[in-house]
C-alpha cells in the first residue's frame, strides 16, 4: 500500500518539483527502508505481539514486513500510522496542518475515485463528498460547503434525532415495564381463576355426588318400603292359605262322618265362619318400576349439559372481547410493514356458538400453549 500511495502522490513529469504530504512523511522518517543498508542499521528489537496488526486490525502503511497496528489516520497523507511512525506528525512543523483522526479502517472512502485526492468538500446540490479538483468541472457552480461545516449542521440534526431516539427508548422501556407488570398481573389473575374454578367445580362435583347419594337413598328406601309391604301381604296370604286348607280338611273329614247329628251341628258352624269371613284381595301393579327415576335423572343430566354449554359459550365470548395488549395503529411508524405489525395485534377469532365449536375453540394469543376444554358432565 505504501508503494501505491507513493505512486499516487508522486510528482508527474511536468511537475518534478511538486512535493506531496507522503513524501514529507517519508523524508522526515529518513531514507526509505528499502534503501537502507541492513548492516549499518540493525533491525530494532521485536515488539510484543499485541502491537502487531491482526486479521481484524488495520496495519501501519509505513511498516515493512510484519506491520504494527495503526492508531491514527492522516487525511492529508491518506495513510494510517502506528505509534512509532506517527511521531513526525507531532514533532515536525511540516505536518502542522495535517488532520489526524482515529484509525477509521476504510481509507478508500476518504479518497476521490476520479482524482485520487482527499475528500474535503460537500456538494449540497448532488449530496455527495467531493475533492478540490471536483469543483473545477464536475461540480462547478454547485452549492458547496466544507466538510466541517456540513458536519456541524448535520451534527445538530443528529443530536435532535438522537434525543428523539432516546425519548423513544425511554417510552419503550416504560411500555415494556408496564407490559411486564401486566403480564405478571395476568399470570396471577389466571392462577387465581384456575384455583377458583377448580374449587367451584370441586364443590359442584360434591353437590352432584350428594345428589347421587340422595337419589340412591330414595331408591333404596322406596325399595325397602315396597318389599316390606309385599312381605307383609305374603305372610298374611300364607296364614290365610293355611287356615283355608285347615277348614278344607275339616270339611273333607265332616263329609265322611256317619254321625248325622255331628254333621249337622258342625256344618252350620263351618258355614257361618265361611260366610262371615271376607278375605281382602291383593292387587299387584305389573308395570311398577323405577323407570321414572331414571327418566328424571336423564332429564336432569340433559338440562345440566345444556346449561353448562350455554354458560361456557357466554364465558368464552366475554373473555374473547377483552384485549390484553394491542399495537396502537395511529402511532405506528410508517416504516413498519403491516404484516410485521400484525404480530402485535390480537388475532380475531370466530366466537363459538355451539358446544362443538367451543370444544374446538382456542383462546387467541396462546399459540403453542392453546388449550381445549375437554370436560363432559
Amino acid at each position: 500500500m505504501l508503494t501505491t500511495l507513493a505512486r499516487t502522490h508522486a510528482p508527474s513529469a511536468g511537475s518534478a518539483t511538486t512535493r506531496g504530504p507522503l513524501q514529507d512523511a517519508l523524508e522526515a522518517l529518513g531514507s526509505p527502508p528499502c534503501q537502507r543498508n541492513s548492516e549499518s542499521f540493525p533491525p530494532p528489537p521485536p515488539s510484543p505481539d499485541y502491537n502487531y496488526a491482526g486479521p481484524q486490525d488495520v496495519g501501519c502503511d509505513i511498516c515493512i514486513g510484519k506491520k504494527h497496528k495503526a492508531i491514527k489516520t492522516c487525511l492529508m497523507c491518506l495513510a494510517s500510522y502506528c505509534e512509532k511512525h506517527l511521531k513526525p506528525h507531532f514533532e515536525s512543523a511540516t505536518f502542522k496542518r495535517h488532520k489526524l483522526v482515529d484509525e477509521i479502517g476504510h481509507l478508500d472512502r476518504q479518497i476521490c475515485p476520479q482524482h485520487q485526492k482527499g475528500l474535503e468538500l460537500f456538494c449540497r446540490t448532488d449530496q455527495m463528498c467531493i475533492c478540490v479538483l471536483c469543483t473545477v468541472k464536475e461540480h462547478k457552480g454547485h452549492d458547496m460547503v466544507s466538510a466541517e461545516q456540513e458536519r456541524a449542521e448535520e451534527q445538530q440534526r443528529l443530536g435532535a434525532t438522537q434525543a428523539e431516539i432516546q425519548e423513544k427508548i425511554h417510552d419503550r422501556l416504560k411500555q415494556m415495564e408496564e407490559l411486564k407488570q401486566a403480564v405478571d398481573s395476568l399470570k396471577n389473575s389466571a392462577q387465581r381463576a384456575l384455583q377458583e374454578c377448580e374449587k367451584m367445580f370441586a364443590d359442584m362435583m360434591r353437590s352432584i355426588e350428594r345428589m347421587q347419594q340422595e337419589m340412591a337413598k330414595l331408591i333404596s328406601s322406596n325399595k325397602r318400603a315396597a318389599l316390606s309391604n309385599a312381605e307383609g301381604h305374603l305372610e298374611r296370604l300364607t296364614h290365610e292359605i293355611a287356615d283355608l286348607k285347615r277348614r278344607d280338611n275339616e270339611i273333607t273329614q265332616l263329609s265322611r262322618t256317619e254321625d248325622h247329628i255331628h254333621f249337622i251341628q258342625t256344618y252350620h258352624m263351618l258355614i257361618a265362619q265361611t260366610e262371615a269371613e271376607e278375605l281382602p284381595t291383593v292387587s299387584v301393579n305389573p308395570y311398577f318400576s323405577f323407570g321414572p327415576v331414571n327418566k328424571a335423572v336423564s332429564e336432569m343430566k340433559q338440562h345440566l349439559n345444556e346449561f353448562s354449554n350455554d354458560e361456557l359459550v357466554k364465558v368464552a365470548k366475554a373473555v374473547n372481547k377483552m384485549t390484553f395488549c394491542q399495537l396502537d395503529e395511529s402511532k405506528k411508524r410508517r416504516s413498519v410493514k403491516s404484516e410485521e405489525a400484525a404480530v402485535y395485534k390480537s388475532v380475531p377469532v370466530k366466537e363459538p356458538q355451539h358446544r362443538d365449536d367451543f370444544m374446538r375453540y382456542d383462546r387467541p394469543g396462546r399459540s403453542s400453549r392453546g388449550r381445549r376444554v375437554s370436560h363432559q358432565l
